[in-house]
């Protein structure tokens, strides 16, 4: 069942519809917050989600005189974000550049997800990419990073130096995210071959 609008909220269509941009301020006010979290939960990246929200108004004030035989105007803006979102990964399953765009914006996350992870309970991803590492890189990763020990800590109970012990970490590091972006780059290339067969 479609809700008909709120006579405040029709007033306002008529007012956008007519070129007011005050209306059209206030229409944004209103509905920016809501069309920015369905866009976030759609692509789960933030500039991005910003990019199409600014999108979507852009071409609703473009669209403004197309207006008069919308009945639900919150469902509106709704579709024309989710075609938005399909148009993005279209263009992204032709365009390599976005698609490395897409899937290093994700992985900037990294270091985030690396300092607040619960190792008990630890991302699968992770926890498989510790285990592809050397038997020496792995114990001073967990040494450091899971247990939380000094470089001078680690460097008695290994006896290897401190310069090492960081050579060590950057490489794993690298190992890490490297594993983390070619898993994510897997999961985009599966989310753009589902909407380039579901327009």
């Amino acid at each position: 069942m479609i809700v008909p609008l709120h006579v405040d909220e029709k007033e306002m269509l008529l007012r956008l519809q007519a070129g007011d941009r005050r209306a059209f301020d206030h229409i944004y006010r209103q509905y920016k917050d809501r069309i920015y979290g369905s866009l976030l939960k759609l692509v789960r990246v933030d500039d991005l989600a910003e990019e199409l929200l600014q999108e979507v108004f852009f071409k609703l004030w473009l669209n403004r005189t197309n207006l008069s035989d919308v009945q639900s105007f919150s469902s509106y803006l709704y579709r024309m974000a989710a075609n938005l979102v399909a148009d993005f990964y279209r263009k992204a399953a032709l365009d390599k550049k976005l698609i490395q765009r897409l899937t290093y914006t994700m992985t900037e996350l990294y270091d985030h997800i690396e300092d607040h992870i619960n190792f008990k309970e630890s991302n699968v991803l992770i926890e498989q990419a510790i285990s592809s590492l050397s038997p020496q890189r792995r114990m001073v990763y967990n040494l450091c990073k899971v247990e939380g020990k000094s470089y001078q800590e680690v460097s008695q109970i290994l006896g290897i130096s401190t310069s090492t012990i960081n050579d060590h970490l950057v490489k794993a590091k690298r190992a890490i995210q490297k594993h983390f972006i070619n898993s994510q780059e897997a999961t985009i290339t599966i989310i753009l071959i589902g909407l380039m067969h579901h327009p």
